[in-house]
């Protein structure tokens, strides 16, 4: 919390007094505090829209827009509604006191005011906001936190439940029960890999270590092939890859690579049933390569693209919609290629259809040996 020693905030003082305001700001500037003042409520609520304080110190009685007329418009706006607010009064009434609590006021301070008081009450108000943005702020990090595992978790778990649905039936031929058997056993340790880097790796190291990683793109479609290829064709469609002869290197860890190309996947399988899908490699902008996946299905509506990669925005085409997703693949996927200096948009694919492309920086196969030497030699 803060306090007269070190004290950090941003403080709104809304007085219509210019030497109450120059008192207050050099008092509270002194002490650590970031100060703005504005000499009438209409002018203190601009700045409130435009940038929102810690606390907010107000003069009760003003001409025109006073403190009552400025919390009420405060009321009005939801961002703003926990925002503390102290005023600054010559009044002693406790009917306009009471007024003011009902206002919305959390604490008041008497002119003239001694300066210890004021620092107290600021110091008190403003430590308790910051705790409680603070708490918040991790609550949210954790729910984002839940998010990512259980999402993630959904596709290494439906490859197990594919396999072992198949095994169960007893209907399979006997030549696929060991891939069966190896995509259970693969996945299990996908799911235990994503579990590991969400809950024992600290986010900020989880990122630079990812920055240093590198991937073989052509690996990575080998290994969709593989994993996918069985579920694809017990749908009755085709997955095909198409790669050069190039051997491309990007900068990222090949578990993330292959986790974001699961979600698009994924997707291909649930949206376009009917639809044969296509995976494949091409240079992108100079230094960079990327990843398509396309599909010959209904596509995305012009009208829902832009919400394509907001979080909790479900894709629904014509009653494919399980009710299972949770809208979150998308986002993630790309935030996930953002972090790391790619890209990853979505377009129409010429002749009907959709194409989703992942672009990621190019690692030149001598500085990807170096790097290789590199963490060779450090472990």
């Amino acid at each position: 919390m803060p306090n007269s020693a070190n004290a950090s905030g941003r403080i709104l003082v809304v007085d219509d007094q210019p030497a109450n305001l120059r008192v207050v700001s050099s008092l509270l500037s002194r002490h650590g505090y970031e100060v703005q003042t504005a000499p009438d409520g209409a002018e203190a609520l601009a700045m409130l829209e435009t940038r929102q304080p810690d606390l907010l110190l107000l003069d009760m009685l003003m001409p025109n827009m006073d403190g009552f007329a400025l919390l009420a418009e405060i009321k009005q706006n939801p961002d703003l509604l926990r925002l503390p607010v102290v005023f600054l009064t010559v009044a002693q009434d406790r009917e306009l006191l009471l007024r003011a609590f009902d206002a919305g006021a959390v604490d008041y301070v008497t002119k003239p005011f001694m300066p210890e008081e004021l620092l107290a009450r600021v110091n008190a108000h403003v430590g308790l906001k910051q705790t409680r943005d603070r708490l918040e702020r991790i609550a949210r990090e954790r729910q984002e936190l839940v998010n990512l595992v259980a999402h993630d978790l959904k596709n290494p778990l439906s490859s197990i439940w594919f396999a072992s649905d198949m095994l169960v039936k007893n209907e399979t031929k006997p030549e696929r029960i060991p891939r069966y058997h190896k995509m259970i056993h693969e996945s299990a340790e996908d799911a235990l890999g994503y579990i590991r880097r969400y809950l024992e790796t600290q986010d900020t190291s989880r990122k630079a270590a990812e920055a240093t990683q590198v991937t073989g793109l052509r690996d990575v479609l080998d290994w969709i092939i593989a994993r996918y290829a069985m579920q694809f064709e017990d749908r009755g469609v085709q997955l095909h890859a198409r790669a050069p002869d190039a051997a491309p290197m990007v900068a990222i860890d090949g578990l993330v690579l292959r986790q974001v190309a699961e979600n698009l996947i994924t997707n291909a399988i649930k949206y376009a049933p009917d639809s044969n899908v296509d995976i494949s490699l091409r240079g992108g902008g100079v230094g960079f390569w990327q990843l398509l996946v396309e599909d010959r299905g209904p596509g995305i509506a012009r009208d829902q693209q832009h919400a394509l990669f907001r979080p909790f925005q479900r894709l629904a085409h014509a009653g494919n919609d399980d009710g299972r997703s949770s809208g979150l693949g998308l986002s993630l996927a790309k935030q996930i290629i953002v972090d790391l200096g790619g890209q990853l948009w979505y377009e129409d694919r010429e002749g009907g259809g959709a194409r989703f492309v992942i672009e990621l920086p190019e690692i030149p196969v001598d500085a990807e040996s170096a790097a290789v030497r590199e963490a060779s030699s450090g472990s």
